[in-house]
C-alpha cells in the first residue's frame, strides 16, 4: 500500500502549510520512504483524513487517536519550543476574546454567545466544555446565551471574534502560536483570557502499518530534523524544539474528558 504524509491539523497558513511539507519532505527522504506528502485543506474534514488507512504519517487530535480502534501506531509528538510548553508534547487550549472587548475574566463572558470548531474536537470544543462543565455546575443555569458551532479551525474562531459573531472561543495553543509567530496582524485581533491545563499534544500517528525499522527510521529523521542546519529557519518558523515519542496510554485522559455526560455547548 502507498502510504501518505500530512499535517494538515498545523497549517495555520499557507507559509505554515509549506514549512510543513517541507520538513515532511525532509524526513521521508532522510528515513528512505518514498511517501508523497499531500495537500489537504480546509474546509474538507479532518475526520475523513484520519478514517484513510494509508496514513504513513499524519498529525491526529489526540481525541480521535485516543477513541479509534484500532489504535493507529504513535510515530512522535511535537515539542513547540515557546516558554511555556515547558519541553515538553503538550499544549493548551487558548480561551479567547477579541483584543479590544471588555472582558478581563472567563466569567465576564457568560451571558454572551460562545463559539467552538467542532463538538468533537478536543482542543476547539471538547476541553473548552470540560472546562466550563464546573462553572455551569454551581450556577445551576446556562452560560452562555448562544452557542455558534461548525466554525472548523482556530481561523474561523478569530473571524468570529472579529466580526462580533461570537464573544469568546477556544484556540489551539500551538495552533495560536503559530499563527502569532507567521501573521501576527492576524493572530492580534484576539487576546487570551485563559487558558485549560496542559494535555498531551496531537501526535503524528501512521494508519497504515509499518515495519519496525520503517518506524524507527521515520523517528530517527523527526528528531534529527530539528537539528538539521538546512532546516534551521523551517524549524524556528514553526516553532519546534524537537519531537518525543509519547506513551500512547497518555493520551487515555483525552477519552476519559470526553465523558458521556459532558454538556453540550447548547446546554453551557
Amino acid at each position: 500500500m502507498a502510504r501518505v504524509a500530512n499535517a494538515r491539523m498545523y497549517s495555520a497558513n499557507a507559509s505554515v502549510r509549506a514549512d510543513w511539507k517541507t520538513l515532511l519532505a525532509w524526513v521521508l527522504a532522510r528515513a528512505e520512504l518514498g511517501w508523497e506528502v499531500i495537500d489537504y485543506d480546509a474546509p474538507a474534514p479532518l475526520s475523513a483524513l484520519w478514517a484513510r488507512e494509508d496514513l504513513g504519517l499524519a498529525m491526529m487530535c489526540g481525541l480521535p487517536f485516543s477513541q479509534r480502534t484500532p489504535r493507529p501506531t504513535l510515530v512522535a509528538a511535537p515539542v513547540p519550543s515557546p516558554a511555556r510548553y515547558g519541553g515538553r508534547p503538550v499544549y493548551f487550549t487558548d480561551i479567547v476574546v477579541r483584543a479590544d472587548a471588555p472582558y478581563q475574566r472567563l466569567e465576564d463572558t457568560f451571558g454572551g454567545v460562545v463559539g467552538y470548531t467542532l463538538a468533537d474536537s478536543m482542543s476547539g470544543g471538547v476541553a473548552l466544555a470540560n472546562h466550563l462543565a464546573p462553572y455551569s455546575e454551581a450556577r445551576e443555569a446556562r452560560l452562555y446565551r448562544k452557542a455558534v458551532g461548525n466554525l472548523i479551525h482556530a481561523r474561523g474562531v478569530i473571524e468570529a471574534l472579529a466580526a462580533g459573531t461570537i464573544d469568546v472561543g477556544p484556540l489551539d495553543s500551538y495552533y495560536h502560536d503559530l499563527l502569532r509567530r507567521n501573521e501576527p496582524a492576524f493572530a492580534q485581533q484576539v487576546r487570551i483570557i485563559a487558558s485549560t491545563e496542559a494535555r498531551p499534544i496531537p501526535p503524528l500517528v501512521a494508519t497504515a502499518a509499518l515495519k519496525p525499522d520503517e518506524l524507527a527510521r521515520l523517528r530517527e529523521a523527526l528528531q534529527a530534523s530539528t537539528k538539521a542546519p538546512e532546516l534551521h529557519a523551517v524549524t524556528e518558523r514553526l516553532l519546534l524544539a524537537g519531537f518525543a515519542v509519547p506513551d500512547p496510554a497518555d493520551y487515555d485522559v483525552l477519552a476519559q474528558i470526553a465523558r458521556p455526560d459532558l454538556p453540550t455547548f447548547e446546554e453551557l
